[in-house]
């Protein structure tokens, strides 16, 4: 069977974090939701999604495909469902769309008013979604546990080092290379997983649910709260409090950021700090990139929103609420406004477009750190993000 993972408006609204990548790429637990299917299907998927992000995120159709929408996580009855699907049969639940079983020339209407043509099967079951970016930090504790029981389950954790002060031993599990001595780790609360040769230094304080997937760092004497994500290849220090971080992004000294998505090669400099609640404890407003407005969230927390490979320079302070897009550099004293567009650069003195070919020339720089190329299809996405995002900057 070739499975397709599809994007529908849910793409729209988890802008910016989504300018770059499908939803199925997005991060929540442990795994992306596309890994979750992958392991759970035991399967290969591609993508049918946004024409500029093919060049990166191909799209395979075959004589008969199973479509899936990419932002639901998956569980056994959903699978199940999926797997009874015949083809020209869509599954939905209410107006949404969850998965389809179509032939090659049909594929494309998961995403097109026409599927009315097909058989509809209704789902009337749970279904966990993400839908908006706060999403991800709101919905991490549920989809790191529900990652923890799947990865762990008939498995034996490394040995935890006799210097590390634990609690609830039986929910931390360490891979191959994990390194941590002289470390506190709770996971009374919420299981811990350090993934492969990601190391925590000494004096760290953890307190579960934790991810920490392939190669990530936690710094000497960080205070790290549930339910956070450190994705491949990142680096953190200070304060954490409910965080996402994609892969391969920075956040390596003191300073707090709490209620946060960040995605991929993304810096945040030394006591850089954020608001995740208002001085008036009233619901947070989040710039929304469909309606164009500041779109009310229902959280009294909510922090940063980042998108690929912006920066933030050392001392800087995010209020609360704050939406920065693809590629920008945000520096200086203050609070700059809380909807930062993409390729922007400067902070509350006031912004300017940064270049592109400037962005090029960071991108790389960074990624050649990691071994990681800076190829044309980076460069074409880049190029893509830039052009669709000019509007933001005229008010420059």
């Amino acid at each position: 069977m070739n499975y397709i993972l599809f994007d529908d408006e849910a793409w729209n609204d988890l802008r910016p974090l989504t300018f770059t990548r499908p939803v199925a790429e997005i991060r929540i637990g442990i795994f992306t939701i596309r890994e979750k299917w992958e392991k759970h299907l035991n399967a290969n998927f591609s993508f049918l999604t946004q024409d500029y992000l093919y060049v990166k995120f191909p799209k395979v159709v075959k004589d008969k495909n199973v479509l899936i929408n990419g932002s639901i996580l998956p569980n056994a009855d959903l699978i199940s469902a999926i797997q009874n699907l015949k083809e020209g049969e869509y599954l939905s639940k209410e107006d949404l769309i969850i998965a389809a079983c179509f032939s090659d020339v049909d594929v494309d209407l998961v995403k097109e008013e026409a599927i009315s043509a097909k058989v509809k099967l209704v789902y009337d079951k749970d279904i966990v979604r993400i839908a908006m970016p706060y999403d991800i930090f709101s919905l991490n504790d549920f989809a790191l546990r529900e990652d923890f029981e799947f990865l762990t389950n008939g498995r034996k954790s490394q040995a935890i080092s006799n210097t590390v002060n634990v609690l609830g031993k039986e929910n931390v599990f360490l891979e191959e290379g994990a390194k941590l001595e002289f470390v506190t780790l709770n996971a009374s609360e919420g299981p811990i997983y350090i993934g492969k040769n990601a190391e925590i230094m000494e004096g760290a304080l953890v307190r579960g649910p934790l991810a920490m997937c392939e190669n990530s760092v936690i710094k000497l004497g960080a205070k790290i709260y549930g339910a956070t994500t450190l994705g491949p290849y990142c680096k953190c220090g200070g304060e954490l409090n409910n965080v996402v971080l994609f892969g391969y992004s920075n956040k390596g000294h003191d300073g707090f950021l709490g209620n946060a998505v960040l995605g991929e090669w993304c810096n945040i400099g030394a006591d850089t700090n954020n608001s995740n609640l208002k001085n008036n404890y009233s619901e947070v407003k989040l710039w929304s990139y469909s309606s164009e407005r500041f779109a009310k969230t229902g959280l009294q927390f909510c922090g940063t929103i980042m998108g690929d490979h912006s920066k933030c320079g050392i001392n800087t302070m995010l209020n609360t609420g704050t939406v920065i897009g693809v590629s920008a550099n945000v520096f200086g004293s203050g609070f700059p406004r809380n909807f930062i567009p993409s390729f922007a650069m400067g902070g509350n003195h006031g912004f300017k477009e940064y270049r592109l070919k400037a962005a090029y020339e960071v991108a790389d720089l960074v990624m050649q750190r990691r071994g990681i190329e800076f190829d044309e299809a980076e460069k074409d996405i880049m190029t893509n993000v830039f052009e669709m995002t000019k509007d933001y900057r005229k008010s420059f």
